[in-house]
């Protein structure tokens, strides 16, 4: 999958060479300061190593760079970001990848990570290449879990440690990386694209909902880990089970299109506790007359 094309979103910032005007000192947020006109910021039209490209002299503690453009990431999508940075003169900062989770109205989601991994420069000319992946799921890979509520980042890096340092940044890449980790032309989606934990504490509710309103007919596939759900829920697509459910006595699990004792089974680890579970749903919601013991 590749939301670029299926989607026309766009997710890479403009060139360094489009102007300063749309790179922010900042957040990236709108109102946000510009490097356009500023005394610690030029454009380079040819690098040896980056052809055009950003040089900037480090005077603040940690000097920001953010595009003003937002880049969508819907729920389920994986971005990674790549940077290519080098140190041309005076002390040799660190250097780490950041983006600004926001929501609607360009508004910061709190309690999203915002920073990947530093890395310091440790000579001059000498190019670094830095790589994070960004998504909603906490899957192997992924750098920054982000869940479900944002809708987009401003992306960019930190320079961190010692002022006076002067660095050239390539233009900053952004690609699509949906497809390392899920699949349109596979008939399931997965809980964890839509920011289930599975740590038996985080309520995964909203996750669950979330996946079974993308699914269109796919299977939702609920993966390994303990699935803590605070409220009731109801499943309008086919579910699998490779992990379990936890809930309180009076919540009810609804399984719509598997609506059977082996699929309880699977969803609360136990035939006992799976048959209470069904017949539960069953007494108390109006979708089904039987419970398919399944022999």
């Amino acid at each position: 999958m590749n939301k670029a094309i299926t989607d026309g979103l766009v997710f890479q910032p403009p060139p360094f060479s489009a102007g300063l005007i749309n790179w922010s000192s900042g957040d990236g947020t709108a109102g946000s300061p510009s490097y356009n006109g500023a005394a610690n910021a030029a454009l380079v039209p040819a690098d040896s190593d980056f052809g055009g490209c950003l040089e900037l002299l480090k005077t603040q503690t940690t000097q920001k760079l953010r595009a003003f453009l937002q880049t969508p990431i819907p729920a389920g999508c994986y971005l990674q970001v790549t940077v290519r940075v080098k140190a041309m003169s005076g002390a040799l900062p660190s250097i780490r990848l950041a983006g600004l989770a926001v929501g609607a109205g360009d508004v910061p989601v709190p309690g999203v990570p915002s920073t990947g991994t530093s890395v310091a420069l440790t000579a001059y000319g000498k190019v670094e290449t830095l790589t994070a992946i960004i998504g909603s799921g906490n899957r192997p890979g992924v750098n920054l879990v982000w869940g479900t509520a944002p809708l987009a980042g401003h992306f960019g890096l930190d320079l961190t440690g010692s002022n006076g340092g002067v660095v050239r940044v390539d233009d900053i890449e952004i690609t699509d990386v949906t497809a390392f980790f899920q699949r349109v032309m596979m008939d399931w989606v997965d809980v964890r694209d839509y920011g289930a934990k599975g740590d038996g504490v985080t309520d995964d509710r909203a996750a669950f909902q979330a996946a079974d309103a993308a699914a269109g007919g796919r299977v939702v596939v609920i993966s390994a880990g303990t699935h803590f759900l605070g409220d009731h829920v109801t499943f309008t697509a086919p579910t699998r089970f490779e992990g379990t459910v936890a809930m309180a006595i009076d919540k009810r699990l609804t399984l719509t299109r598997n609506f059977d004792l082996p699929s309880y089974e699977k969803a609360f680890g136990t035939e006992l506790e799976g048959f209470k579970k069904g017949m539960q749903a069953l007494f108390n919601a109006a979708d089904h007359v039987t419970f398919d013991l399944a022999g």
